[in-house]
Parts: C-alpha cells; sequence; structure tokens
C-alpha cells in the first residue's frame, strides 16, 4: 500500500540545514498495524506527515497503492487524503466552538456526492462506534480527554479511509483511557484499516504487528511481533 524509497526530507532556513528523514526504505502492507518509535526530535511525526501528504519528500520516492506521490498535483492530493486518510492527533484538534457531531462532520464537507441526511447518519453510525453519540451536542470542553480522543478518531473513520495516521494518539490520557483508544484502533485494524501510529510508549507499540525504530531520521531496526 505504502512505498518509500530513499526518502529524506531537510528543512532548510538561512542559517542552519536539518536533516529530518535521511534515506527512508520502507514497505507497508495494506491491513498492518505498525507503530513508529524513537527518541524526540528523530524524525517521527515528519514521517507521518510524508505519508498523509502534508507535507513532501526533498528527495527519494513516495508511493501509495503503486501512485507515485511526486507527481500528484495539490488537488490530486486533496482528493487522496480526503477519500483514503484519517488523522488522529495526540492534541485532539478538535474546533471549541463546533459541537462534537459537528466536529466529525467537518470530515464530510467536501465530499459533495454526500446529501445533508447522509452526512447526518455517517457522523451517528462514526458516533456510535467509538461509544460516544450520547455526546453528540456537547462541546468539546465539557467532554473528558478520553471521549474527546474517541470523537476525535470517529472524525477521522467518518469517511471509511482505508489508512489511519495517528501520532501519539494516548499521550495526553491516562493509562485507562489509553488503553481503551488502542483497543479502538485495533478494533478498526482487525476490520481492515491500516494504522500507522508514532508512540513513545513501548506497551502500545505491542498492540502493533511491526515497530519501526527511527534514530537521527533513518531507520536503524524493524521487530515483528507475532499475532497470536
Amino acid at each position: 500500500m505504502l512505498k518509500l524509497r530513499n526518502l529524506t526530507k531537510v528543512y532548510r532556513t538561512t542559517e542552519i540545514e536539518t536533516s529530518a528523514l535521511h534515506a527512508v526504505n520502507l514497505d507497508i502492507a495494506e491491513g498492518e498495524f505498525v507503530a513508529v518509535m524513537g527518541p524526540s526530535g528523530c524524525g517521527k511525526s515528519t514521517l507521518l506527515n510524508v505519508l498523509g501528504m502534508l507535507d513532501s519528500p526533498t528527495s527519494g520516492e513516495y508511493w501509495f497503492d503503486a501512485r507515485d506521490i511526486a507527481g500528484c498535483n495539490e488537488s490530486q492530493l486533496s482528493d487522496l487524503r480526503k477519500n483514503a486518510i484519517g488523522f488522529v492527533f495526540q492534541s485532539f484538534n478538535l474546533i471549541d466552538e463546533l459541537n462534537i457531531a459537528e466536529n466529525v462532520e467537518i470530515a464530510l464537507l467536501y465530499h459533495e456526492n454526500l446529501s445533508g441526511r447522509q452526512r447526518k447518519e455517517r457522523v451517528q453510525s462514526a458516533l456510535e462506534r467509538m461509544k460516544i453519540a450520547h455526546r453528540a451536542r456537547h462541546m468539546p470542553q465539557q467532554l473528558s480527554g478520553g471521549q474527546q480522543q474517541r470523537a476525535a478518531i470517529a472524525r477521522a473513520v467518518v469517511a471509511g479511509p482505508r489508512l489511519i495516521l495517528a501520532d501519539e494518539p494516548t499521550g495526553n490520557l491516562d493509562s485507562a483511557t489509553g488503553e481503551d483508544v488502542m483497543q479502538l484502533l485495533t478494533d478498526l485494524n482487525v476490520e481492515g484499516t491500516t494504522v500507522v501510529m508514532v508512540t513513545h510508549s513501548h506497551l502500545h507499540a505491542d498492540y502493533a504487528q511491526r515497530v519501526i525504530n527511527l534514530l537521527d531520521g533513518a531507520v536503524v531496526s524493524e521487530t515483528v511481533r507475532e499475532i497470536p
């Protein structure tokens, strides 16, 4: 599903050049659950941003479903993100001025083929799936951290993406709530969704089938976990 070849990302200013990713070679098959680990500043979030087409590599190749991303214009990239990818962030990224249902519906607003009624039905289904439907009319600040992350995951899955990119999805949660979120991601993966997750937690990395370790922007090791 995802293929990276000698992918490098360099950030340049007038005074300094920083290599965030260096010659990364990586294949991720459809249906995998992959955790990305490494110390702060090693390039984990940059890798996730490149996979999500939010950032472009400086050099190297990125293929999504055998499609060379370098050959896509911004409109095509936007369509790919909209139709194939869902994002989950550590800080939830919910809009304070919108209620939970409205926050989730945002992910569907650019799907012109859906009527207002169809959007509402999808939102309701996603909220029920995340066991947060009873909070649909509440504002984000009225919810606990775990409930906000459930709402954020509902927003990520409401359009039926094939790939979920999660950046420290349990970083702001207590241990029990973090386990609940990991189970939600596992359930999505079992249903066929590919999941790539950045995490500092070895405990949560154990939910993944494969762990990629980064150091100084390079892949230094991979661990494959045997699935019972």
